[in-house]
């Protein structure tokens, strides 16, 4: 191999791997800068009926957000899942029936009222229909 020919190599190379980590910096920087997607047709969330036995409540994400679809009596609740305290994720309490955030304590009611603790607002409330058994939320 003669010099002119390594050189060409090893330079082509060099511009490889350097292209390649500046892909692997660049990529999750630009991921994390860009906006995420309003797309309406993604917006809606749907859960059957059937996985939100009476007394229990089931997680999920909704527009990017943690909210809380709670069954109790024949009454059926959604909710954000952020606690208007501190932004924590607040956790079903089946035995007593409410909400209670981890960080400072809070309690909500299962419509998200405030019982006792720091926050100074209910939980908002998400809108959702129940169509053939499946909640559509949003």
């Amino acid at each position: 191999m003669n010099t002119g020919t390594r050189r060409r190599f090893l330079a082509t190379s060099l511009a490889a791997l350097l292209a390649g980590t500046a892909g692997a910096v660049l990529y999750p920087l630009l991921r994390y800068l860009a906006p995420r997607r309003t797309d309406t047709a993604q917006r809606a969330v749907r859960i059957p009926l059937a996985e939100i036995p009476d007394g229990t409540a089931k997680f999920f994400d909704f527009e990017g957000k943690p909210a809380v679809l709670v069954s109790s009596k024949g009454k059926l609740v959604c909710l954000s899942a952020v606690c208007t305290h501190l932004g924590c994720i607040v956790q079903w309490q089946k035995d007593q029936g409410e909400f209670r955030c981890p960080c400072h304590g809070g309690r909500f009611t299962i419509d998200g009222t405030v019982v006792s603790g720091p926050p100074p607002r209910p939980l908002a409330k998400l809108p959702f229909t129940v169509v053939n058994g499946t909640v559509t939320v949003g």
